[in-house]
């Protein structure tokens, strides 16, 4: 009796044993089953460090905590936004000499990560920080490299919740080895923090193709390409990479595991109100990270209207968590399509459905198609709504004309809701 209640037990752990070797391999750590959202500083305040100059622009302990103030008070935290980021340029240019700690700037943060980190918690927000897989941030600053272990409990210790690891001054051949580690360590501390992972953006840079089975398996998101900047014509660009991509990339986005195409643009100089939709649907469909960058006391009223739309976040939270495509072209007018909730009970998902003008020609576009054009097969038709307007458009089978008229430069965004 006794020796096989031996032999059970020691099946059974065993059996307990392999089920929780995997968790230990890869990051599985249960966070962001819904594309991240927050607001991080370096597409607006990049590496500003002169405080006398700049006093509400520098990076500094001031600026985040005002931002975090701003989440709350203007509604943004009520939307969703609530992770508050600090990107490059917050550390000493050296480690502590006696401990190799890493070192918030000393005049910048006079009171230290820990009281930041309390301030964004007490007003029900998360913290992130940034750091770098390599010898120095991209600004300079120092990297991870040979620290690993000792930053990701120094992480820990200082109460983050998310963590963008950038890839300035790696050798690349040691990011495919260096992330998951790294990703481990964070794990291994027992504080959740969502993993924010950048080696594939300089993969594709050097012509290699990253391995998305160990992005998805390392990584809670990572950067798939290059850096947005304030202009129409980096907003395009990305844009286009992930059309031109979409057959390998959008397969690997999903809960926990997302592509990342940057920051927001919205409410800072490059967009116009229509240019700011645009970028907002796209992200949407896109399953993006809705991550701002930018001024948050500046923000224009009907900019912060559009990235507080309940519909448009709605269906980039959608809990399927399909990242949509780029569907069809027609006189430079582009389709995007995601699916999303409800899903029938016969299996028809929902769909948003953005047309995007690559046109200039100084009128709107009048375009009709049907609905079968867009792929929507439901025999029982969809109910449409225009997610910019909140309208109702009432209901359309598979063989209704459906006409919309897109501003240039600029989307129109529906949600189909099957029947």
């Amino acid at each position: 009796m006794y020796g096989t209640r031996s032999i059970f037990l020691g099946g059974l752990c065993l059996l307990l044993l392999l089920q929780v070797l995997p968790v230990a391999v890869g990051l599985d750590n249960g966070l962001a089953l819904k594309p991240p959202m927050g607001w991080m500083s370096w597409e607006r305040f990049r590496c500003i460090t002169d405080c006398k100059l700049y006093p509400n622009e520098c990076i500094s302990e001031n600026l985040f905590r005002r931002h975090a103030d701003l989440l709350v008070s203007e509604g943004y935290a009520d939307a969703g936004y609530e992770y508050v980021i600090i990107d490059d340029c917050w550390l000493e240019k050296n480690r502590d000499n006696d401990t190799q700690k890493l070192v918030p700037d000393r005049k910048r943060f006079p009171n230290g990560l820990n009281s930041l980190a309390d301030h964004i918690h007490d007003k029900g927000l998360k913290f992130g920080l940034y750091q770098d897989f390599g010898t120095n941030t991209c600004a300079g600053y120092p990297g991870v490299i040979k620290h690993m272990q000792l930053d990701a409990q120094t992480f820990a210790d200082w109460d983050v919740d998310y963590v963008k690891l950038d890839g300035c001054y790696a050798n690349l051949t040691d990011m495919v080895n260096g992330y998951p580690e790294f990703g481990r360590l964070l794990n291994e501390t027992g504080r959740p923090m969502v993993y924010s992972c950048s080696w594939p953006a300089y993969q594709e840079e050097a012509g290699e193709m990253p391995d998305y089975e160990s992005l998805k398996k390392h990584c809670n998101l990572w950067r798939n390409w290059d850096d947005i900047d304030d202009s129409l014509e980096s907003l395009m660009q990305i844009i286009d990479y992930f059309g031109k991509n979409q057959d390998r990339i959008q397969p690997h986005g999903g809960p926990g595991h997302w592509n990342d195409p940057d920051m927001l643009l919205l409410g800072n100089y490059g967009l116009s109100y229509d240019q700011s939709k645009l970028q907002m649907a796209i992200w949407a469909i896109m399953a993006a990270p809705l991550i701002m960058s930018n001024d948050l006391a500046e923000v224009r009223p009907e900019i912060k209207a559009i990235l507080q739309n309940r519909d448009v976040i709605a269906v980039d939270q959608d809990e399927l968590g399909i990242q949509g495509r780029r569907v069809l072209t027609r006189n430079l007018i582009e389709v995007w399509k995601r699916p999303i909730t409800p899903v029938t009970k016969g299996g028809e998902h929902s769909y948003a459905v953005a047309f995007v003008s690559r046109r200039d020609d100084g009128a709107p576009y009048r375009i009709p198609f049907t609905v079968k054009d867009l792929g929507l097969n439901n025999a029982k038709g969809y109910k449409v709504q225009d997610l910019y307007s909140s309208r109702q458009l009432g209901v359309y089978q598979t063989d209704s004309q459906f006409i919309t008229r897109v501003n240039p430069n600029g989307v129109t965004f529906y949600k189909f809701t099957a029947l």
